[in-house]
């Protein structure tokens, strides 16, 4: 089962008794602040947590797996996730 954003926001809701509008409104402005910041191709750390890094792929060479047909794939960003020693402490203990 994976966590959905409705799920932190219920979560919210539970241990802090804030209205649900609220829980909503803040769970939102912090993933549009980090998608913001990742946009501007700038990392995001939160300590405790990890760090979120845009990195640029050139083009290059592949293959369609279906016909074996030789194919260019575009350059593109994509974003990593290094997560923190202590989160793969507590994800390991």
């Amino acid at each position: 089962m994976s966590l959905t954003k409705i799920d932190i926001i219920d979560s919210i809701y539970e241990r802090f008794g804030i209205p649900k509008k609220d829980c909503v409104s803040m769970v939102e402005s912090v993933f549009d602040i980090i998608k913001d910041d990742l946009d501007k191709g700038n990392a995001v750390m939160i300590s405790g947590f990890g760090k979120w890094t845009v990195k640029a792929k050139k083009e290059r060479k592949g293959r369609n797996p279906q016909t074996g047909e030789a194919l260019m794939i575009d350059a593109r960003k994509v974003v990593t996730f290094k997560p923190s020693t202590v989160l793969r402490d507590a994800v390991n203990s």
